[in-house]
């Protein structure tokens, strides 16, 4: 059972205990937005919902006791006593006009959302009286509408962009100097490269045939060199590179047809992950392997995930690369753990198009990679079902939020039911059994086509939903929907001011280089800092479509040295940065001080 040591005295004599004000925003359909200050009459109201971050206080070395799973495989209990109902969900946009299929990003704090352009028309006008001509579209040959936009987070405001080519079920990755290159799609733009660099005057560059296969559901990786691997997708068992490295242009990769269901599929959107060295990560279906992408060789074979369901799309569960430490400031990154968690039972596709829609998985599974003889550590998800479509987002404080999704059907087209509401947090480094948390729900559902991200200031924004072939707004269960919303974790809460770090330097946007010592320096507005509950964590924002956040990336940094400066509330950390590309592919990431697990907001560094 789920139960949360009680140290909360331990960060009430940081805290003022009186009144405290909250600013957030309330932000309407309009592009503009006004301040609205909540008051909380009770510092103990506050204090309770934020229980499991307060819990924290105390440093905890990461360690999971292996006695008998190094024998057998354990289903841990389930959380029985995790609902404290933390969190709060504000509406920024009514209507963005498209629906968020894909969502990434940007180091210009602005997200790049788009859908696909089958879709029929959009309610969002292109601007300049543009208008798409495409004569083998199979809706709407001519289209003055857009289908991606440009979202701007602090000002909560958008802008149409221009894709000429069906980008749906596509896959991305960001390159070095903050460009996405986004490859592939349907129909004209299976064998697309699109590019899209953030600049005031800056849109879509479509570059035809730029692959050299059809590349629908694949999934992409960043390399240690800054390129990227594309890997599978629809009746493709196979990878390629780009930019292309060779002669050769696809490589077979048989693990995509040993894993591929007949009526099922469930080997797309496969999950896959960079590992510390160097290797590739690849789970589909039910089964993961090592690939040495540099050999065509498969180098480790993982036991099948237990109970053997599926957890790729369409039986779409989600998967996370938890956060990569070292065991002191001193050692490397030695080793890496991936969590699966979600997806619905084999067969739950095929029933749910007869119109039977089965119970979702309710477990997580947790894997180290790196181990000689690596286990499978299944547990039990809180809420009394299971979930699907789920997304998994890496927070600042490197917990883990389960968001979105449903509790029974499958992914596709008006397959998924009862849509899971409230959000969980998943705490890796809390013991087996007590790691997770239900968190306040929101009243929109996000199912099929959702998606979400993580932005600077440490909210989530969430967006999408439409399990219709076309635009479909009325007289069905799920209609098509347009909002923005944002979650603010519990961390967020103002009962934590005191204690949130805020950086002063260096600048958002500075250029480091690997094995760099960098000071990174904060303000308290309490003061003083506890040095022993201080830490840097590095991540690297991922591509978000279908329940899978592509690239995804957490490095925590131990601060060497922690030192007084300018005064009591003034702290300088030096942290090493990751000293090798194979560890932090080059690129820009967000920077963040955590202090008693309370993230600050975060800055933009770039590693070359």
């Amino acid at each position: 059972m789920c139960c949360w040591n009680a140290k909360k005295s331990h960060l009430i004599s940081h805290f003022n205990h009186h009144h405290s004000s909250f600013s957030i925003h309330d932000r309407d359909s309009s592009s503009s937005f006004s301040h609205r200050y909540t008051t909380y009459s009770h510092f103990t109201t506050l204090f309770l919902h934020s229980s499991s971050y307060v819990n924290k206080m105390m440093k905890q070395t990461f360690s999971i006791f292996f006695t008998t799973l190094f024998l057998a495989v354990k289903l841990l209990p389930p959380c029985s006593a995790a609902a404290s109902g933390g969190g709060q969900w504000q509406l920024l946009q009514r209507s963005i006009g498209i629906v968020a299929m894909h969502m990434q990003l940007l180091h210009t704090d602005t997200i790049l959302i788009f859908d696909r352009t089958d879709f029929g028309l959009s309610n969002l006008t292109l601007s300049g009286g543009r208008c798409r001509h495409d004569p083998s579209e199979k809706v709407v040959k001519t289209d003055c509408t857009a289908h991606s936009v440009e979202y701007d987070i602090a000002s909560n405001t958008f802008r149409p962009r221009f894709i000429q080519t069906d980008i749906w079920c596509s896959s991305a990755s960001v390159a070095a100097d903050g460009t996405l290159v986004q490859t592939g799609g349907f129909n004209d733009g299976e064998r697309t490269v699109r590019k899209f660099f953030p600049c005031p005057t800056c849109d879509w560059q479509e570059f035809p045939d730029g692959l050299a296969a059809r590349r629908w559901y694949a999934t992409n990786q960043k390399l240690p060199d800054g390129s990227q691997i594309i890997i599978g997708g629809r009746r493709q068992f196979n990878y390629e590179f780009y930019p292309k490295r060779d002669a050769k242009n696809t490589y077979s990769l048989p693990f995509l047809v040993q894993t591929r269901d007949p009526y099922e599929e469930n080997n797309l959107y496969p999950f896959v992950f960079l590992n510390v060295d160097g290797t590739l990560f690849i789970f589909s279906n039910n089964k993961a392997i090592l690939l040495d992408y540099t050999k065509n060789a498969v180098v480790k074979t993982f036991p099948n995930i237990l109970g053997n369901d599926p957890r790729c799309y369409p039986s779409t569960g989600s998967a996370v690369l938890l956060p990569l430490r070292r065991k002191s400031p001193q050692l490397s990154f030695s080793e890496a753990e991936v969590l699966i968690c979600g997806g619905a039972p084999r067969g739950a596709y095929t029933r749910a198009k007869k119109g039977t829609f089965i119970g979702a998985l309710n477990t997580c599974a947790r894997i180290k990679i790196t181990d000689p003889n690596p286990t499978w550590v299944m547990e039990t998800m809180p809420g009394g079902k299971g979930r699907l479509m789920n997304d998994m987002i890496l927070l600042p404080n490197g917990n883990v939020l389960i968001i979105n999704g449903a509790s029974s059907g499958s992914a596709g087209w008006e397959f998924g039911r009862d849509p899971v509401l409230a959000p969980f947090i998943y705490n890796p480094d809390k013991k087996p059994g007590s790691r997770f948390e239900i968190l306040n729900p929101t009243n929109i559902p996000r199912m099929y086509h959702s998606t979400a991200v993580l932005v600077r200031d440490g909210r989530v924004l969430v967006a999408g939903s439409n399990p219709h072939v076309g635009y479909n707004f009325s007289h069905v269960t799920f209609p098509t929907e347009l909002s923005v919303e944002a979650f603010s974790p519990p961390y967020l809460e103002p009962a934590f001011r005191n204690v949130r770090p805020r950086i002063v330097g260096p600048e958002s946007g500075s250029r480091v280089a690997y094995g760099q010592k960098l000071k990174v320096r904060v303000d308290l507005a309490g003061g003083p800092l506890v040095q022993s509950l201080v830490r840097v964590t590095v991540l690297a924002p991922p591509f978000n479509t279908h329940s899978f956040s592509m690239n995804q990336r957490m490095l925590v940094l131990e601060p060497s040295h922690v030192i007084n400066v300018d005064g009591a509330t003034t702290f300088e950390l030096e942290v090493t940065t990751p000293g090798s590309p194979v560890l932090a592919p080059p690129g820009f990431y967000l920077l963040f001080v955590v202090h008693q697990e309370i993230p600050s907001e975060g800055i933009w560094i770039q590693i070359l």
